[in-house]
Protein backbone atom coordinates (compact mmCIF):
# COMPACT_ATOMS: atom_id res chain seq x y z
CA UNK A 1 0.00 0.00 0.00
CA UNK A 2 1.57 3.25 -1.18
CA UNK A 3 -0.43 6.41 -0.53
CA UNK A 4 0.77 9.83 -1.63
CA UNK A 5 -0.44 13.28 -0.56
CA UNK A 6 -0.09 16.19 -2.98
CA UNK A 7 -0.87 19.88 -2.75
CA UNK A 8 0.49 23.40 -2.81
CA UNK A 9 2.73 25.01 -0.17
CA UNK A 10 0.69 25.39 3.00
CA UNK A 11 -2.15 23.11 1.90
CA UNK A 12 -1.70 20.76 4.87
CA UNK A 13 0.07 17.84 3.18
CA UNK A 14 2.50 17.09 5.99
CA UNK A 15 -0.23 17.20 8.61
CA UNK A 16 -2.52 14.92 6.64
CA UNK A 17 0.39 12.57 5.96
CA UNK A 18 1.08 12.32 9.69
CA UNK A 19 -2.57 11.79 10.58
CA UNK A 20 -3.07 9.05 8.00
CA UNK A 21 0.22 7.44 9.00
CA UNK A 22 -0.96 7.28 12.61
CA UNK A 23 -4.43 6.05 11.62
CA UNK A 24 -3.34 3.23 9.33
CA UNK A 25 0.13 2.36 10.56
CA UNK A 26 1.89 3.59 7.42
CA UNK A 27 5.54 4.57 7.29
CA UNK A 28 5.63 8.34 6.64
CA UNK A 29 8.08 9.82 4.16
CA UNK A 30 8.19 13.60 4.48
CA UNK A 31 9.33 16.32 2.12
CA UNK A 32 13.03 17.10 2.79
CA UNK A 33 12.54 20.90 2.76
CA UNK A 34 14.49 21.51 5.97
CA UNK A 35 17.64 19.95 4.53
CA UNK A 36 17.71 22.04 1.34
CA UNK A 37 20.72 24.40 1.65
CA UNK A 38 19.41 26.53 -1.22
CA UNK A 39 15.87 27.10 0.00
CA UNK A 40 16.22 30.42 1.81
CA UNK A 41 18.40 31.77 -1.01
CA UNK A 42 15.82 30.54 -3.51
CA UNK A 43 12.98 32.48 -1.90
CA UNK A 44 15.17 35.62 -1.91
CA UNK A 45 16.28 35.22 -5.55
CA UNK A 46 14.27 32.61 -7.44
CA UNK A 47 15.89 33.17 -10.81
CA UNK A 48 19.42 32.70 -9.51
CA UNK A 49 18.76 29.64 -7.35
CA UNK A 50 15.85 27.90 -9.11
CA UNK A 51 17.96 25.24 -10.83
CA UNK A 52 20.11 24.59 -7.78
CA UNK A 53 17.13 24.20 -5.48
CA UNK A 54 15.13 22.00 -7.84
CA UNK A 55 18.03 19.67 -8.59
CA UNK A 56 18.64 19.29 -4.87
CA UNK A 57 14.98 18.44 -4.27
CA UNK A 58 15.02 16.03 -7.22
CA UNK A 59 18.08 14.21 -5.93
CA UNK A 60 16.71 13.90 -2.40
CA UNK A 61 13.26 12.87 -3.59
CA UNK A 62 14.73 10.19 -5.83
CA UNK A 63 16.81 8.95 -2.92
CA UNK A 64 13.68 8.77 -0.76
CA UNK A 65 11.68 7.09 -3.49
CA UNK A 66 14.24 4.41 -4.24
CA UNK A 67 15.25 3.72 -0.63
CA UNK A 68 12.04 4.28 1.35
CA UNK A 69 9.11 3.94 -1.06
CA UNK A 70 10.09 1.28 -3.58
CA UNK A 71 9.69 -2.09 -1.91
CA UNK A 72 7.94 -0.71 1.17
CA UNK A 73 4.78 -2.59 2.10
CA UNK A 74 2.89 0.19 3.89
CA UNK A 75 4.05 3.74 3.15
CA UNK A 76 2.65 7.25 2.75
CA UNK A 77 4.59 10.08 1.10
CA UNK A 78 4.31 13.82 1.61
CA UNK A 79 4.65 15.16 -1.97
CA UNK A 80 6.07 13.02 -4.76
CA UNK A 81 8.89 13.39 -7.23
CA UNK A 82 6.21 13.68 -9.93
CA UNK A 83 5.13 17.03 -8.46
CA UNK A 84 8.69 18.33 -8.27
CA UNK A 85 9.02 18.01 -12.04
CA UNK A 86 5.51 18.66 -13.32
CA UNK A 87 4.55 21.46 -10.93
CA UNK A 88 7.46 23.19 -9.22
CA UNK A 89 10.22 23.05 -11.82
CA UNK A 90 7.74 23.64 -14.65
CA UNK A 91 6.29 26.66 -12.87
CA UNK A 92 9.75 28.20 -12.54
CA UNK A 93 10.46 27.61 -16.22
CA UNK A 94 7.11 28.90 -17.46
CA UNK A 95 7.34 32.02 -15.26
CA UNK A 96 10.82 32.84 -16.54
CA UNK A 97 12.59 32.01 -13.29
CA UNK A 98 14.49 29.06 -14.81
CA UNK A 99 16.45 29.24 -18.06
CA UNK A 100 15.57 26.96 -20.95
CA UNK A 101 18.87 25.05 -20.81
CA UNK A 102 18.44 24.45 -17.06
CA UNK A 103 14.86 23.25 -17.60
CA UNK A 104 15.97 20.88 -20.37
CA UNK A 105 18.78 19.52 -18.18
CA UNK A 106 16.38 19.03 -15.29
CA UNK A 107 13.80 17.28 -17.47
CA UNK A 108 16.49 14.98 -18.83
CA UNK A 109 17.47 13.93 -15.32
CA UNK A 110 13.85 13.37 -14.31
CA UNK A 111 12.77 11.47 -17.42
CA UNK A 112 15.87 9.28 -17.23
CA UNK A 113 14.81 7.81 -13.88
CA UNK A 114 11.03 8.00 -14.34
CA UNK A 115 10.61 4.39 -15.58
CA UNK A 116 12.16 3.10 -12.35
CA UNK A 117 9.78 4.95 -10.03
CA UNK A 118 6.92 3.28 -8.20
CA UNK A 119 3.52 4.87 -8.79
CA UNK A 120 1.16 5.42 -5.82
CA UNK A 121 -1.76 3.07 -5.28
CA UNK A 122 -3.86 6.09 -4.28
CA UNK A 123 -3.17 9.83 -4.51
CA UNK A 124 -4.85 12.29 -2.16
CA UNK A 125 -4.71 15.84 -3.48
CA UNK A 126 -5.56 18.84 -1.28
CA UNK A 127 -7.16 21.72 -3.20
CA UNK A 128 -6.71 25.08 -1.45
CA UNK A 129 -7.21 28.69 -2.51
CA UNK A 130 -4.62 31.42 -2.03
CA UNK A 131 -6.25 32.84 1.15
CA UNK A 132 -6.21 29.38 2.74
CA UNK A 133 -2.60 28.80 1.72
CA UNK A 134 -1.56 32.22 3.01
CA UNK A 135 -3.27 31.63 6.34
CA UNK A 136 -1.61 28.28 6.88
CA UNK A 137 1.81 29.54 5.76
CA UNK A 138 1.53 32.38 8.30
CA UNK A 139 0.38 29.99 11.00
CA UNK A 140 3.32 27.63 10.70
CA UNK A 141 5.73 30.56 10.88
CA UNK A 142 8.65 29.65 8.62
CA UNK A 143 10.28 33.05 8.11
CA UNK A 144 11.54 32.39 4.58
CA UNK A 145 8.02 31.48 3.40
CA UNK A 146 6.23 34.63 4.57
CA UNK A 147 7.05 36.69 1.49
CA UNK A 148 6.39 34.05 -1.17
CA UNK A 149 4.81 35.99 -4.08
CA UNK A 150 1.13 35.31 -4.68
CA UNK A 151 1.93 34.94 -8.38
CA UNK A 152 4.21 32.03 -7.51
CA UNK A 153 1.56 30.26 -5.40
CA UNK A 154 -1.07 31.00 -8.05
CA UNK A 155 1.10 29.50 -10.77
CA UNK A 156 1.53 26.36 -8.69
CA UNK A 157 -2.24 26.10 -8.17
CA UNK A 158 -2.85 26.46 -11.90
CA UNK A 159 -0.38 23.69 -12.74
CA UNK A 160 -1.74 21.46 -9.98
CA UNK A 161 -5.26 21.78 -11.40
CA UNK A 162 -4.05 20.75 -14.85
CA UNK A 163 -1.85 17.94 -13.55
CA UNK A 164 -4.46 16.41 -11.27
CA UNK A 165 -7.11 16.73 -13.97
CA UNK A 166 -5.01 14.62 -16.33
CA UNK A 167 -3.44 12.24 -13.79
CA UNK A 168 -4.51 8.67 -14.52
CA UNK A 169 -1.67 6.56 -13.10
CA UNK A 170 -3.79 5.70 -10.04
CA UNK A 171 -7.09 6.72 -8.41
CA UNK A 172 -7.22 10.28 -7.06
CA UNK A 173 -9.15 11.66 -4.09
CA UNK A 174 -9.49 15.46 -4.20
CA UNK A 175 -9.75 16.92 -0.71
CA UNK A 176 -11.48 20.35 -0.56
CA UNK A 177 -8.96 22.08 1.68
CA UNK A 178 -10.92 25.33 1.99
CA UNK A 179 -14.00 23.57 3.34
CA UNK A 180 -12.44 20.73 5.36
CA UNK A 181 -10.27 21.44 8.39
CA UNK A 182 -9.08 17.90 9.01
CA UNK A 183 -6.85 19.08 11.89
CA UNK A 184 -9.55 20.68 14.02
CA UNK A 185 -12.63 18.78 12.83
CA UNK A 186 -12.69 15.00 13.43
CA UNK A 187 -15.57 14.75 10.96
CA UNK A 188 -13.46 16.30 8.22
CA UNK A 189 -10.66 13.81 8.84
CA UNK A 190 -13.18 10.99 8.83
CA UNK A 191 -14.38 12.24 5.42
CA UNK A 192 -10.85 11.69 4.11
CA UNK A 193 -10.59 8.26 5.74
CA UNK A 194 -13.94 7.20 4.27
CA UNK A 195 -12.64 8.00 0.77
CA UNK A 196 -9.41 6.10 1.38
CA UNK A 197 -11.36 3.08 2.60
CA UNK A 198 -13.78 3.32 -0.33
CA UNK A 199 -10.87 2.28 -2.55
CA UNK A 200 -10.24 -0.78 -0.41
CA UNK A 201 -7.47 0.63 1.75
CA UNK A 202 -7.74 0.85 5.49
CA UNK A 203 -8.52 -1.01 8.67
CA UNK A 204 -8.70 -3.78 9.63
CA UNK A 205 -6.91 -5.11 6.55
CA UNK A 206 -4.46 -3.07 4.52
CA UNK A 207 -4.17 -4.04 0.90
Amino acid sequence: MYLAVSGNIGSGKSTLTRMLSDRYGLRPVYEPYADNPYLEDFYRDMRRYSFHSQVYFLSRRLEQHLNLVTGARYVIQDRTVFEDANIFARNLFESGQMETRDWETYRGLYEGVLPALRVPDLLLHIDASLPTLRGRIAQRGRAYEQDIPEAYLGGLNRLYDAWIGAFDACPVVRVPGDALDFVQDPGAFQWVCDRVQAYGFGLPLLR
